[in-house]
């Protein structure tokens, strides 16, 4: 496994989501998510990613039992800021000072560890301005809670207003063949101010394996109900998927790998340092993601997945 750095935060090359191990992919199974996580190390993907949110912190607390014996091996990633006390309907993005210390001691308590190595702010706050939050949040790393600190889904502006009270380590935002927003509205002060990226979601929730069958997504499924997935906008998003399977079958390997090596092949157009987060709760996709980082994409394979970013139909969420 090779490395790369996020500021000055070593991780490796890829690293692992663990958000559906919780909820929002269907079916979730404890002892599989933990051999999983395991599995994550002995290939050598160290950094691994949760979030207060996933599961309602169950998220964390198995993260926490997964890599217990194995702390020192891990870069251990985790997000506050979504408060879904008041129903999903009525989500709030806290940031207010006194509820990012209570979220930090939280996550610290549910992961059962000493010191977070990323600590993100999950999305811009509605409750405070951002300087107030990347403050308290530097308070923490002072403290020696949290190691380095990160932002997700920010725009240029809000990173460099935070960047101005605080260090920024690494963005995370989703980012693949079919999402490309954060090209136009972050990626310039992160290249700029030397933060690394890290993109979420970067098979497209799935449909870029070409395994996903919509037929067969139940209610516990957020996919059901995302634009994208369902109707004439799954018709038409098909012929997506079909351009990367064609290219995919042309090198002998799966359109999973093909979306992800796209993927890496940004980092050099967009000079930055870019380290993936691939989700899976099964060792045989974990196995098959970490092989995508021998799978380099020729000129002409670029030339025709490059386009299929601007022929996505519906919005992410």
């Amino acid at each position: 496994m090779r490395t790369t750095k996020l500021g000055e935060l070593t991780v490796s090359a890829q690293g692992l989501g663990c958000m559906g191990m919780s909820e929002w992919y269907g079916a979730t199974d404890w002892d599989e998510s933990i051999a999983t996580i395991n599995r994550a190390l002995d290939l050598g993907v160290t950094f691994i990613d949760t979030a207060d949110i996933y599961g309602a912190g169950h998220n964390e607390v198995l993260v926490g039992r997964g890599i217990a014996h194995r702390r020192d091996e891990v870069q251990l990633a985790t997000k506050f800021g979504i408060d879904r006390s008041g129903g999903d309907a009525n989500r709030l993005v806290r940031g207010e000072a006194a509820y990012v210390k209570r979220s930090c001691e939280a996550s610290l308590t549910r992961l059962g560890v000493d010191v977070i190595d990323l600590y993100y702010l999950h999305r811009p706050p509605q409750t405070a301005e951002i300087e107030e939050t990347v403050g308290a949040m530097a308070e923490l790393v002072a403290e020696g809670k949290v190691r380095y600190l990160g932002l997700s889904e920010v725009n240029d502006e809000l990173l460099r207003r935070a960047y101005a009270v605080h260090p920024i380590t690494a963005v995370q935002s989703e980012y693949s063949l079919w999402t490309r927003d954060v090209e136009s509205d972050a990626i310039v002060a992160m290249r700029e101010l030397g933060v690394g990226f890290v993109p979420y979601s970067p098979l497209g929730r799935g449909f870029l394996t070409a395994t996903v069958d919509l037929s067969t997504l139940d209610a516990s499924d957020f996919r059901s109900r995302n634009a994208r997935f369902k109707g004439d906008a799954a018709t038409a998003n098909q012929a997506i998927v079909d351009a990367v399977r064609s290219v995919a079958d042309a090198k002998g390997v799966a359109p999973a790998q093909v979306a992800l090596a796209w993927v890496y092949a940004q980092a050099d157009r967009l000079g930055m340092s870019m380290v993936p987060i691939p989700g899976t709760k099964r060792i045989k996709w974990l196995e098959q993601n970490v092989a995508a980082l021998d799978v380099k994409l020729t000129a002409d394979e670029l030339a025709v997945l490059d386009p299929l970013g601007s022929q996505v139909v519906g919005a992410r969420y």
